[in-house]
């Protein structure tokens, strides 16, 4: 029985299945925003949608594990891969199969959505392109890379509404994703270092690609400002605070960048529950809202997992000339 348990806690633990529902709520964000006011999708395309993103999300913290195997022998031997509570043929199996069921999801509610179904598969296939570039290449090259965990959650929280009806939705969650992953990767002091130059590319490439979504979808339908988006923003700027917070409090920077990453994942849920909240309705923002308790959850959760793996491999020792 504990063996068993262990290797569950540890296939949740290589699909990082605890944030999964920050990206579940991306996407359930941008179908609810595609039927507008008082939306109420089809659960069936709903239910496709969310098994995407989890395909999606998995498929993606998998892959870089199995990338990463060699080097994690070394730096991170407390992860699922290394201390050999996955084999590495049953990672592969599990990457697969999740890269396979967001591929048929998104094809089942592209074959079922209304128009552009064909751009819907489209994105997801990009985002599966996105993600290859990143765990081959892209975190190899510091400032790439850095937009590249940006560009993937805005074309993630696309590909359910690819005609954008709220265009501000997705381009927050690039800049947020982007902007936190930069400052926790500083904070951290990852190799490669982050230089001036790295920090330049990453601000330069971000505004770029600001410009060119809002242009492109101005150009095309235009954009308005109203005083709804006041709650998203509200909700950036508590973050603000709260990140000023933790770089502030937190014992050491490596501890700091840490906690600014999970509490910026765990925030994307706030960002669309607002946005469901002003463009839908407020009783439509309480399903998502709900993903947050549930993935702080999940987190606690994990941790105490790890916390209780470590006891159980604490080191036996022994008096010399004694055998065991």
């Amino acid at each position: 029985m504990w063996t068993f348990t262990q290797r569950i806690f540890g296939l949740l633990q290589f699909t990082r299945l605890a944030l999964v529902f920050t990206a579940i709520a991306d996407s359930l964000c941008a179908l609810l925003l595609r039927g507008g006011p008082r939306a109420r999708p089809d659960p069936i395309l709903a239910a496709a949608v969310a098994l995407t993103s989890a395909g999606l999300y998995g498929f993606g913290m998998s892959l870089n594990d199995i990338i990463d195997r060699r080097r994690d022998y070394q730096l991170a031997a407390h992860r699922p891969l290394p201390s050999g509570r996955i084999g590495v043929a049953t990672a592969h199996v599990v990457c697969i199969l999740l890269g396979a069921a967001a591929i048929l999801a998104s094809a089942f509610y592209a074959g079922n959505a209304r128009e552009l179904g064909w751009l819907s598969f489209a994105l997801v296939v990009w985002v599966v392109a996105l993600i290859f570039f990143y765990d081959l290449a892209g975190k190899y090259l510091v400032a790439p890379g850095l937009l590249t965990l940006g560009l993937i959650r805005f074309f993630h929280a696309t590909f359910p509404a690819p005609e954008l009806p709220v265009l501000w939705h997705p381009l927050l969650l690039l800049n947020h994703v982007t902007i936190i992953s930069t400052v926790a990767y500083a904070w951290e002091e990852k190799r490669p270092q982050l230089t001036r130059i790295h920090w330049w590319a990453v601000v330069g490439g971000l505004a770029l690609v600001d410009a060119t979504a809002i242009l492109i979808v101005g150009w095309h339908r235009g954009l308005r400002l109203n005083s709804g988006l006041s709650l998203p923003a509200s909700a950036a700027i508590w973050f603000i605070v709260a990140a000023v917070l933790i770089g502030k409090f937190a014992p050491t920077r490596r501890i700091a960048g840490q906690r600014l990453m999970l509490c910026g994942l765990l925030w994307l849920i706030v960002y669309d529950a607002a946005f469901v909240a002003v463009y839908v309705s407020w009783p439509a923002a309480g399903p998502i809202a709900l993903l947050l308790p549930t993935a702080y959850l999940a987190v606690l959760v994990m941790r105490w997992w790890n916390h209780i793996i470590a006891l159980s491999h604490r080191p036996q020792f022994q008096r010399p000339g004694r055998e065991q």
